[in-house]
């Protein structure tokens, strides 16, 4: 049997397509998988977000109503106690007791409308929140995706440098997709100075 030398060097480069092509499959099938976790967990913070939104634009709304009450009943009150001195004894009684009773309840609107500022600035503090792990995912998907671009063009070229080049924003990209799911305090600044 003879041993033929182009034979060989044509199957050590079939060998080692075929195993460059087998870790970018790999790759790219595991980086699949984890985007896919990460939408999944991105699309709930969405959710939350518009969910923060809308509470706090009625918490607002709520807070309006309760100053526009508040201050149509100080301003009633005030046209009723003004009123007081032309009626008769028993009316101005009357009259001064429903003046009275208007200016507690607006006391009680204006302390409404405080709880209501809290609320609406607590949903606002938690928007933002949400929304620092939404850019997190944000980064992820970017750099994943372009990942998954240099992995494609590697297993067109058959370049093993790109393969090695393709694992640093992959490297990044999950970073960015474990401090969105894990809380880590890593937000896109941190990276785009790294990279600036």
């Amino acid at each position: 049997m003879d041993v033929n030398p182009v034979e060989i060097k044509e199957q050590a480069e079939e060998a080692a397509k075929s195993l460059l092509n087998a870790m970018v499959a790999v790759t790219i099938a595991l980086l699949a998988s984890f985007m896919g976790v990460c939408k999944v967990k991105d699309d709930n913070i969405c959710q939350a977000m518009a969910k923060d939104q809308a509470d706090k634009i009625d918490a607002w709304g709520y807070y309006q109503a309760k100053n526009t009450q508040s201050k149509l009943l100080t301003s009633s009150a005030e046209i009723l106690q003004i009123q007081t001195s032309f009626l008769p004894a028993p009316a101005r009684v009357r009259a001064e007791a429903s003046a009275k009773k208007m200016l507690d309840k607006a006391k009680e609107e204006e302390g409404k409308k405080d709880e209501y500022k809290k609320k609406a600035e607590g949903y606002d503090k938690d928007y933002e929140l949400l929304n620092y792990r939404d850019d997190q995912f944000d980064l992820s998907d970017a750099l994943l995706a372009l990942a998954i671009t240099l992995l494609a063009i590697t297993s067109l070229t058959q370049k093993k440098w790109l393969f090695w080049l393709a694992l640093v924003p992959t490297l990044l990209g999950v970073i960015m997709g474990l401090a969105g799911l894990l809380g880590w305090h890593i937000h896109p600044d941190a990276i785009t100075n790294l990279l600036s």
